[in-house]
């Protein structure tokens, strides 16, 4: 036997029978050993039931769930006073409301045919979840950054999201459709490429593939307009100062000697203001240090002794995001040699991923510990800090966190700003660290004999991506029609 055909573990593409019209169940099968050459036959065989061009089509069919009731099925679980504000961010512009209709989408992406081949999903794979951030080595990498819905599932959801979100935010910026369409092209396209190319490399090269900031700059160098590539230099020297330390300047102040986070209701608010004063009265500090101390267990034995270091201070309230807000989020201010060595942490809350509304299984009970997991699987590099928590809430209900740090080099393109050219350069690093992570969690040889080296793929997901920017204007419509006739209250401006 070559080296080239050494059997490998890898996970069974469903292949839909004729029958299911394309529709492949979307349990995850048991791995087996299969050869290079088997899992290429996988992908084959399920391009031939399902072909390219099936994918291009989108139609709400007449049992289509109500988008908006959708939407406030979710807040039966969020904070109603923060409701409004959530409605009022995804009013803002169709593009907003997608960010926001995660569940909506993947409504609809449930009745899409599949090949059947799995691979962990992002969820919600839209062009804002992605950005800079530190490396645990100090490096500015590329990559996912949001992994809220995260839960095995067919590939083609995160590709179909991706690629709608670049059409959504072309119409967004006023891109004709001509110059929408060479867009979600590329992005599509980039996609099969590089998992053609990481169909070829080693599982342990794949696992080490990361989107090395320094490397993207130097290889669209050539291809970006010179006030391309300062906007591109002036978005990473500003990701490098958000850190905990301009966290610190932003957030806090000095109150009666001590470090303090200060309120700016409804975005942040202290727990002294969220809390009565009897409850205020507990040793509110010593709950904190049982909880960072639970929370602590599920890192990696040196960085839980490197928090160890650290003592919580204060924390808040914070309103975060367009399709999260609602839910509980807070802030922990912890500090650690003197208050110019500060920890910021984030704890948000974790509910059911959408994706599981739809058939797909996460397999964890606790759904701090599904984010933890599928972005410690998805992402190249993570950030140290990233654990999971269970915690029993004042009301009495039990609730489950994920925590990372608020700000380590976090940085984002601004869409608004972009060029035709540009936009697409940033579609096709999506797309990469997007194969990337598919790649590492599936069978990137099924999924990429599955693509095949022609463009017929990319051209159907132009077509889906326009199909679906239509349906999601007018479920934007639905939304602002609910608003306008008082039946939901939206606002503004927060």
């Amino acid at each position: 036997m070559t080296t080239a055909e050494k059997p490998v573990i890898a996970p069974v593409a469903q292949v839909p029978s004729p029958r299911s019209n394309g529709h492949a169940r979307r349990t995850a099968a048991p791995p087996t050993w299969l050869t290079p050459a088997e899992r290429a036959t996988r992908g084959k065989s399920a391009r031939q039931t399902v072909p390219h061009e099936s994918h291009g089509e989108f139609s709400p069919g007449t049992g289509r769930p109500d988008p908006v009731a959708l939407l406030e099925s979710q807040g039966t679980t969020r904070l109603s006073e923060l409701l409004p504000i959530r409605y009022g961010r995804m009013l803002v512009s169709p593009f907003t409301f997608y960010r926001g209709a995660a569940l909506v989408m993947a409504h609809d992406l449930a009745g899409t045919p599949v090949s059947g081949i799995t691979a962990q999903l992002c969820g919600d794979a839209h062009l804002s979840n992605f950005g800079l951030f530190a490396s645990p080595e100090r490096r500015m990498v590329f990559d996912i950054n949001d992994f809220d819905e995260t839960c095995p599932g067919p590939w083609e959801w995160d590709v179909k999201r991706l690629v709608a979100s670049f059409a959504v935010a072309g119409r967004d910026i006023g891109l004709s459709t001509k110059k929408r369409r060479v867009v979600n092209r590329a992005v599509a396209g980039r996609y099969r490429e590089a998992m053609e190319r990481f169909a070829v490399m080693s599982d342990l090269d794949v696992w080490y593939a990361h989107g090395d900031i320094a490397d993207i700059q130097e290889e669209y160098a050539q291809q970006l307009k010179a006030v391309n590539r300062k906007k591109l230099a002036k978005t990473l020297d500003k990701a490098r100062t958000r850190d905990s330390m301009q966290a610190l300047r932003k957030l806090t102040r000095v109150v009666d000697g001590q470090r303090r986070i200060v309120s700016d209701p409804p975005v942040v608010v202290t727990i002294t203001d969220l809390l009565p004063d009897d409850i205020m009265r507990r040793d509110i500090e010593g709950e904190l240090r049982h909880l960072i101390r639970s929370y602590s267990r599920t890192l990696q034995s040196d960085r839980r002794r490197l928090i160890e270091r650290y003592r919580p201070v204060d924390f808040a309230r914070k309103i975060v995001g367009v399709g999260s807000v609602g839910t509980r989020c807070w802030i922990l201010l912890m500090l650690g040699r003197d208050d110019a060595d500060p920890l910021f942490l984030q704890a948000k809350e974790a509910s059911a991923s959408v994706l599981t509304s739809v058939g797909c299984k996460s397999g964890y009970s606790n759904e701090g510990h599904r984010v933890v997991a599928g972005q410690r699987l998805m992402q190249a590099s993570s950030d140290i800090f990233l654990g999971w928590q269970r915690v029993d809430g004042l009301d009495g209900n039990t609730r489950d966190f994920y925590l990372r740090q608020l700000r380590d080099w976090k940085g984002s393109a601004e869409i608004e700003t972009m060029e035709p050219v540009g936009l697409a350069r940033y579609g096709e690093l999506c797309a990469w660290s997007l194969a990337r992570a598919h790649a590492r969690s599936g069978d990137r040889i099924a999924i990429s004999s599955y693509l095949g080296g022609e463009s017929t793929f990319d051209e159907a997901l132009a077509d889906f991506a326009e199909n679906y920017a239509d349906q999601n204007e007018r479920d934007h419509a639905a939304l602002k029609a609910e608003v306008d006739a008082g039946r939901l209250t939206a606002e503004f401006g927060v």
